[in-house]
């Protein structure tokens, strides 16, 4: 493996692979970043020849000349009307396999699309060229442990179980029309005229057979408090206020409109007795009691996954920020592309036609450059503090996952293998060193939404 940490600009260290005590191949690594390296190749056309011998086999099979039949040209002939251009497209070939075969070789881990940035190749001499690529650079991690990062701790309120409670019997609810708005617990249809300032109709503004939930919190208080009491044919009025800025200036527009109401439908809940509440809740709880409990057992496990969501991500952009760290732009934009495919295959998924792939593209930018950045930290961490993922940790949870699922262990294991899993349960324990080496400051979640506006 090449010597990553030399912070010297253009060292060179050459390498020499050796056959029967022959020198067949020499390269060498000019070191131009913590991140960029390029490989010099120089190879013989002796070295070459069995390459290039193929690649006019390969082009001769397509090649026909008069008198002579597809694949049938002699091979003297071709090498003599085609040679030069039948070469110089396999020299690149042949440059981009023994590129690689160096990496693999060499254990060069580029992290990104190589970029071939030069080939000199003269027919029957010799072939040089010259890649360049990104590593993964090796950093002095700093200032990783001993902090103190905010975590939120959000409190559960009696009105978020009732709230819940209400939403449960409202989806299982059913509606019976009715001449008199009585109170809130009402679906009405109205036909929806806009008024000018002084309470005239304005031509054209009609909108007919509105619904409005007025249990709904979204809609309009204004609504609400002048539509109760009303029946099917009357008509109410209301106003509301929209309040926008442009730059420093304020501006205060009030709309004014008047509604007919030509439908009432109440809104009639489900009794909340055992059969309902176990069907709700699969057997979970069977008395109004119960439910609150799962509710509030529910919102907890939510409430709980948030904070430590939040919390992971402070630390990680935390210790990000404490480093300072130029993320590779070609491994970056890796990432970027990745992300967009994927934002691409789910738009497809959803049937979305009108995928704005520039908006997309420029929305995930920091997103890529953000996991760019991580991802250093990431493999410097585990390396500096020895974290590694063991065949017993696969092992384990191979088996944790064949218990839960019914899949075999071997199935699983081969699962793993092909995803890669040993990746993702490497970042899984970085992460948990750094929860378990840093501290938490847990603070109000409304304080530190405060905070940040600030």
């Amino acid at each position: 493996m090449w010597g990553f940490e030399s912070p010297l600009s253009h060292q060179i260290f050459p390498n020499f692979i050796i056959i029967n005590q022959e020198v067949v191949l020499e390269s060498k690594v000019n070191v131009i970043s913590d991140y960029e390296y390029e490989l010099e190749i120089n190879l013989s056309y002796d070295e070459i020849k069995s390459e290039i011998d193929e690649a006019y086999k390969k082009e001769r099979k397509n090649i026909e000349l008069p008198g002579f039949r597809k694949g049938k040209v002699p091979l003297d002939m071709l090498k003599k009307m085609y040679g030069d251009a039948i070469e110089y497209k396999a020299s690149e070939d042949i440059a981009t396999k023994k590129f690689w075969e160096i990496v693999e070789e060499q254990e060069l881990k580029p992290i990104s699309t190589p970029q071939l940035t030069d080939i000199d190749f003269q027919r029957g001499t010799k072939l040089f060229f010259k890649v360049k690529y990104e590593i993964m650079p090796k950093i002095k991690l700093k200032d990783y442990k001993g902090l103190e990062i905010e975590k939120p701790i959000f409190t559960i309120k009696d009105e978020d179980i009732e709230k819940e409670v209400e939403y449960i019997q409202k989806s299982a609810s059913t509606f019976e029309e009715v001449d008199n708005i009585a109170d809130e617990k009402n679906k009405i249809t109205v036909m929806l005229q806009k008024l000018d300032e002084d309470g005239n109709r304005v031509e054209g503004t009609v909108s007919d057979n509105m619904v409005i939930d007025l249990t709904d919190e979204r809609v309009n208080k204004n609504i609400r408090e002048n539509a109760i009491g009303k029946k099917v044919g009357e008509e109410f009025s209301f106003e509301f206020t929209d309040e926008h800025s442009h730059g420093e200036e304020k501006h205060v527009v009030t709309y004014k409109y008047s509604a007919v109401v030509k439908k009432i439908e109440k809104i009639v809940y489900p009794e909340m007795n055992e059969e309902f509440i176990k069907k709700v809740t699969r057997d979970k709880a069977a008395t109004v009691d119960e439910l609150r409990n799962e509710i509030r057992t529910n919102i907890q496990q939510y409430y709980d996954n948030q904070s430590d969501s939040i919390y992971s991500n402070s630390l990680l952009n935390e210790v990000i920020k404490n480093n300072n760290i130029t993320a590779p732009p070609g491994y970056t934009e890796l990432l970027l592309d990745r992300f967009l495919e994927a934002e691409k295959e789910e738009a497809k998924r959803r049937g979305n036609k009108n995928f704005d792939e520039k908006g997309v593209r420029d929305n995930l930018k920091s997103k890529a450059e953000w996991n760019a950045k991580w991802q250093i930290v990431l493999e410097n961490l585990s390396e500096i503090e020895n974290i590694k993922v063991e065949d017993e940790d696969i092992v384990k949870l191979a088996n944790e996952e064949a218990e839960k699922t019914g899949i075999s262990v071997e199935k699983m294991m081969k699962f793993f293998k092909d995803s890669n899993r040993s990746a993702s349960l490497l970042e899984d324990k970085v992460i948990a060193f750094l929860k378990a080496n840093n501290k938490i400051k847990e603070v109000d979640p409304e304080k530190m939404k405060d905070k940040k506006k600030e």
